[in-house]
């Protein structure tokens, strides 16, 4: 029997999916559905007894061979305890719950880091709690792909660092390296002083992380924005030195072409340029 990967069904991928579609929520300034789906799904259920046990296998690095092989098979003969009724069960009602808030399609699209991971994982957890016999390559692929996961060390952090950004999308690795640390920042409030055109603009980088047409197409409109906008403040001032820096700084706003990537600079840019629109605003109104 081969098992193959869901990633409806998977505990690990769902629980940070959501937690992912919270912040994107939260940065656009809507109030969050998937916060009270992620509550209620993985509080005092067996969804939720599952994903500790995902939580506690990944939170484990630079493990030494023998104990990652330990810790695996220590947290696969747990996952047998588990009501596998129950946990089909609750599964069903968590896609539900999604699909009535969102977009599945949308939703689903992104991949976390370590996606490879936690789908070894999940084929694990399915092949330990399966009465059928699994063929032998599979269990051994899937403990390798964990056992490599689990012993990562010191020395290859880096390049085990730019295989699973990889995993995370193709895309261009500044970009989702500063957008997944704003994600995460976010929740520490680092980011609570941010404009509603600066918060507009981290949630639309983080819906469309892995679609650098979309991209792209999100930063070109928000450059002509802030042209527009600009010129008009351009208009009001009075003083003629600020008139000269503001028309600079237009000239600056320029479109990325089709051979162009966005970096984390590009991203910074946006953001200085929307914080500058509101001092602007602030003093042509007073």
């Amino acid at each position: 029997m081969k098992i193959k990967h869901s990633k409806y069904k998977n505990t690990g991928l769902l629980f940070e999916l959501l937690v992912r579609q919270i912040t994107a929520d939260t940065l656009s300034g809507a109030n969050s559905p998937s916060l009270n789906i992620l509550k209620k799904a993985f509080t005092k259920t067996e969804l939720g007894k599952e994903y500790k046990l995902y939580e506690t296998l990944f939170k484990n690095k630079n493990l030494n061979e023998s104990k990652a092989d330990i810790t695996l098979n220590t947290i696969l003969e747990a996952t047998r305890k588990l009501n596998r009724s129950a946990l089909k069960r609750e599964k069903y009602n968590l896609i539900n719950e999604i699909k009535h808030h969102y977009n599945l399609d949308e939703f689903f699209k992104h991949q976390v880091i370590g996606y490879k991971a936690y789908a070894s994982f999940y084929k694990l957890i399915e092949i330990y709690n399966s009465d059928k016999l699994s063929e032998t390559e599979e269990i051994i692929n899937n403990k390798v792909t964990i056992l490599e996961y689990l012993t990562q060390s010191s020395i290859n952090q880096k390049k085990v660092k730019q295989d699973l950004i990889e995993e995370f999308s193709k895309y261009d690795k500044d970009l989702r390296v500063l957008t997944y640390k704003v994600m995460l920042e976010r929740f520490n409030g680092k980011y609570s002083n941010l404009n509603k055109g600066q918060k507009e603009i981290l949630a639309e980088f983080i819906n469309s992380i892995d679609n650098t047409p979309r991209l792209k197409e999100i930063y070109n409109t928000k450059i002509n924005e802030l042209k527009k906008s600009l010129k008009l403040h351009a208009k009001v001032i009075k003083d003629g030195a600020t008139k000269i820096k503001l028309a600079e700084i237009i000239k600056l706003l320029q479109e990325i072409d089709k051979g162009s990537k966005i970096n984390n600079d590009d991203l910074v840019n946006l953001l200085q340029y929307y914080e500058l629109t509101e001092e602007l605003s602030k003093i042509n109104n007073d």
